[in-house]
């Protein structure tokens, strides 16, 4: 699990809370913050990544796509499945098997709160992942739309869970996290991290609450950081700084 985000000096990774972070207005603003250098360097970073780890999954939460205060999506209550089958994984053949699919674009979506509009795009298909108490009728919905999804957790998506279903089910062996603080924050507190790949563009958003690349439940009394080593830096001359870490694990030791 790679977490590539890119943020400010003062670690934010948004302007503000509570809005998309894909959304129309934030991407324009955040995308004039970027210095010159930004979008060479983010090329340089997908190619890295390509080539040392081949990701097969890229990683969103909801968040990132529909506002904090959106709803579960509306839809009609009848449907012709029962609710544990509905419950089931849901792989449709014409989507794992699609000529020119090579990566998953993966939405963690356990309130059924997104409406796809797109779910095929490229070498990208969208694959949602759920709990067992995401509406049956948004279930349903993805079922009609044939958009993947799989099951993992009973009140909301296990993380763990669905990174090894992931694994053993579609042969994911790396995900990239593009997402925002809060499920980022979710992967460090579950130890789901190895590598973070970090861009720092030269300026300051400030503001109490805006968020950061790992939000997400706060460090549990007793518990210590989660230590890093430098992997690798890279600064460019506008300001730019582009920043490798892997997570340091320690050893367990036999007696």
């Amino acid at each position: 699990m790679v977490v590539s985000v890119t943020g400010s000096v003062d670690g934010r990774i948004a302007l503000r809370r509570g809005e998309p972070l894909m959304g129309d207005a934030a991407s324009k603003v955040w995308q004039g913050m970027l210095p010159g250098s930004a979008a060479e360097v983010e090329q340089a970073r997908t190619a890295e990544l390509a080539e040392r780890w081949g990701p097969q999954a890229v990683l969103e939460g909801s968040g990132s796509l529909v506002a904090d205060s959106a709803g579960p999506v509306e839809h009609s209550e009848e449907f012709d499945e029962s609710v544990e089958e509905l419950r089931s994984d849901f792989l449709p053949v014409e989507v794992v098997g699609r000529a020119g699919r090579e990566k998953w674009f993966t939405v963690v979506d356990s309130r059924g709160r997104i409406e796809w509009d797109i779910k095929s795009q490229g070498e990208y298909d969208v694959l949602v992942l759920v709990s067992r108490s995401t509406p049956a009728a948004h279930l349903a919905y993805l079922r009609r739309e044939r958009i993947a999804y799989l099951v993992a957790g009973e009140d909301q998506v296990d993380l763990e869970a669905a990174l090894r279903k992931m694994y053993d089910v579609l042969g994911v062996t790396c995900v990239v996290s593009t997402a925002g603080g809060g499920l980022n924050g979710a992967l460090l507190r579950a130890d789901l991290v190895d590598e973070i790949q970090l861009v720092i563009s030269p300026a300051l958003i400030g503001g109490l609450g805006t968020p950061t690349a790992f939000d997400g439940p706060e460090l549990p009394a007793g518990q210590v950081p989660t230590r890093v080593r430098l992997l690798s830096t890279h600064t460019e001359t506008d300001g730019l700084i582009w920043l490798g870490y892997e997570v340091v694990r320690e050893e367990t030791g036999g007696a």
